[in-house]
């Protein structure tokens, strides 16, 4: 029962308390990562197959053995297992930054929510009209629900403690280095796919719950079926997809990030975003959030 408590337990201290604002054990891991890369990087395929396979495995490695030890002892194992729960979760983290620019678009003040913004996406803010930061809000909103709630939750369900982990570990290189630019194109490579392979069953998963518990499951699944291949990303796609449809709202288009401009293919047939939208996103990313522990917990009952 160990594992199953402490998934719960985790779930729950991420509510409570979120992330802090220093000394986070993600932040120490992105440190030493961003310390062995001054050592490892090249433009090659190859060294960042050796960086990726390198952070990542060590991570598991660590993880497999603190489970191993701990296996007998029920309360420490729980302990244990709740803490890298919280430690890899970020759903109270995504819904306080996704309020907040909600807060700063009700009292008027837009600037300051295109800079808010940038908490939670990588595109150029500083131009965004009200709806494009909604817009950014909703499309952040769905594709992390995935990323930082469900995914997790459900790899830690099927492969314990070192699965929640490396996971956390394999979704901060592909932060760090995974996206597409002149440095990181190659040696960022192996961490983007690996995330990719990852985070695929969380996705499908995620958009399952959000067409079913979301206001218009019929359009949400339409949505997802036919407009999720347009996205760039093979995750984020059906997840943002069927948020789009289940709320009724137009998502995709133009992004900017830094001098390059992606246009991507609208998801979804509804009204462009409006400012009530981020809270009804973060409510359906609550239901779904909720959905995903519990089945998490039954899937780890079930591993047992």
């Amino acid at each position: 029962m160990s594992l199953p408590l402490g998934l719960v337990a985790g779930f729950l201290l991420d509510r409570a308390v979120g992330d802090p604002t220093r000394f986070h054990p993600v932040a120490g891991f992105g440190a030493v990562a961003g310390a062995l890369e001054s050592r490892t990087y090249a433009a090659s395929r190859a060294r960042g197959v050796v960086h990726t396979a390198t952070l990542v495995g060590v991570t598991v490695a660590a993880s497999a053995l603190v489970e191993r030890s701990t296996r007998r002892r029920p309360v420490l194992h729980t302990a244990v297992a709740a803490a890298a729960t919280w430690a890899v979760l970020g759903g109270s983290s995504l819904e306080r930054e996704a309020l907040a620019v909600s807060r700063l678009l009700e009292s008027g003040r837009l600037p300051e929510a295109r800079e808010r913004l940038t908490h939670l996406v990588g595109r150029d803010t500083t131009s965004l009209d009200e709806s494009e930061v909604v817009r950014a809000v909703v499309e952040s909103v769905a594709e992390n629900t995935s990323d930082a709630v469900v995914a997790p939750l459900l790899l830690g369900a099927v492969a314990g403690i070192p699965a929640l982990l490396g996971y956390r570990a394999v979704n901060t290189l592909d932060a760090m280095v995974g996206h597409r630019s002149a440095r990181y194109e190659q040696f960022g490579w192996a961490a983007a796919r690996l995330d990719d392979l990852l985070n695929l069953p969380g996705s499908r998963l995620t958009a399952l719950l959000a067409a079913v518990l979301g206001p218009d499951p019929r359009e949400a699944v339409t949505t997802w079926r036919r407009d999720a291949a347009g996205h760039p990303s093979p995750n984020a796609g059906p997840v943002e997809a069927s948020f789009a449809g289940a709320l009724g709202v137009r998502l995709g288009g133009t992004n900017q990030y830094g001098d390059r401009t992606e246009h991507r293919h609208p998801l979804g047939t509804g009204r462009p975003c409006e400012r009530q939208d981020i809270m009804r996103a973060v409510h359906l990313a609550h239901r779904v959030d909720r959905a995903a522990l519990a089945l998490a917990t039954l899937a780890a009952l079930c591993r047992r």
